[in-house]
């Protein structure tokens, strides 16, 4: 599927507003998409990536997981084994509001990633965190179900599917 986020915005902007969230510009672009949607699958979790390896091993097709990290910059969320892992189940992409890591790597991956940063090391294993949450980071909530569109524009969220 072909878009653009400019356009997007265009289209679904109306007298009240618009129909469209757009995500703080704060995310690097990483892996093999430029440009990649998909409804969202959500996660809330700190310094841990446990719940992130578990998600990615479902079916993904038509799916975008987004990972509230807390913005934490002192461990990596993402690395290429997950990432490897994501492209052979399906997913559309990832957004992380923290950091990933074996960047080179995933740039080489069909799928898409925006993450804050990168960072070295790896999370710790505990397990913890919370699936299908509403979370919220860069002036925008995310919803479970809602659609995500990313592209090299930027970020949008809408309730409903837009393409």
């Amino acid at each position: 599927m072909s878009f653009k986020t400019p356009d997007l915005c265009d289209a679904f902007e109306t007298e009240l507003g618009t129909a469209v969230r757009v995500v703080a510009p704060m995310f690097q672009r990483y892996g093999g998409k430029t440009s990649f949607s998909g409804q969202i699958v959500t996660l809330k979790l700190f310094e841990d990536n446990s719940l992130v390896r578990e998600v990615f091993g479902e079916d993904g097709k038509g799916k975008v997981l987004v990972i509230d990290g807390g913005g934490s910059l002192r461990c990596a969320l993402v690395g290429d084994q997950l990432a490897i892992l994501a492209n052979k189940n399906g997913w559309e992409g990832v957004i992380v509001y923290g950091c990933i890591r074996d960047s080179g790597d995933i740039n080489g991956i069909d799928i898409g990633v925006r993450a804050l940063n990168t960072h070295p090391q790896k999370t710790l294993k505990k397990g913890i965190g919370d699936r299908n949450v509403a979370v919220t980071f860069g002036g925008v909530t995310f919803n479970p179900n809602e659609w995500i569109y990313a592209d090299e524009d930027g970020v949008l969220v809408a309730s409903h599917p837009l393409v």
